[in-house]
């Protein structure tokens, strides 16, 4: 059985800074794509970042660039994303996902298994 659980998201200041994190068992972490996708209020489900099994390949949506940074712990089986300058615009259900596609120029929503979320909501 996959579990992907992700922790770390809560209420922030406008400006502040935070890191998500995602543990996955049950499968080769070290072989698989990993990304975040965040869902606002309208339910609209958004590629945040993804990263290669090497983190050779890191890519993030336009709007993240410069302030969200992905990375991975092969060893511990974690993926995080460390989020700065965070803004109103980033106040999200935060997902984690495994195991799909992640290129240098985007990603696609066919991942493969998904955790339930992690809350962040950026206070102004």
């Amino acid at each position: 059985q996959v579990l992907v659980e992700e922790s770390g998201g809560r209420m922030v200041q406008a400006g502040g800074s935070l890191r998500l994190s995602c543990t996955v068992s049950g499968l080769t972490f070290g072989e698989k794509n990993m990304a975040w996708f965040r869902s606002t209020q309208d339910n609209t489900r958004e590629g945040v970042s993804c990263i290669s099994p090497t983190g050779d390949i890191r890519w993030y949506t336009d709007s993240v660039k410069g302030r969200f940074t992905i990375s991975r712990d092969n060893v511990k089986k974690t993926l995080y994303l460390q989020i700065d300058n965070l803004k109103s615009e980033d106040t999200a259900m935060y997902y984690c996902a495994s195991w799909g596609p992640c290129l240098r120029t985007g990603l696609t929503h066919n991942y493969y298994y998904w955790g339930r979320g992690t809350q962040v909501t950026v206070s102004s």
